[in-house]
């Protein structure tokens, strides 16, 4: 089988609450900083609800990585 179809355990979802976005610009900084990461397949932030919906390969990308992806672009990950 292709790697392309190989949908191993390694694949996960995740939804992340993101405090600081207030409008379209960050919500296109926080999808573009994650975006980036290897291992990011999807990223969906939502302004009104503060949430962001990432699905990632843990092979690949690790849930630090996409938190400091966050802090790093000027936004902070709630516990």
């Amino acid at each position: 089988m292709s790697r392309c179809c190989d949908h191993g355990s390694s694949r996960a979802d995740i939804t992340l609450k993101v405090s600081g976005m207030s409008c379209g610009h960050c919500k296109e900084a926080v999808e573009r900083s994650i975006g980036v990461l290897p291992g990011v397949s999807k990223v969906e932030a939502n302004i009104k609800d503060g949430k962001v919906e990432i699905s990632y390969d843990q092979s690949e990308v690790s849930l630090d990585d996409i938190r400091r992806a966050v802090e790093d672009a000027g936004y902070d990950v709630q516990d």
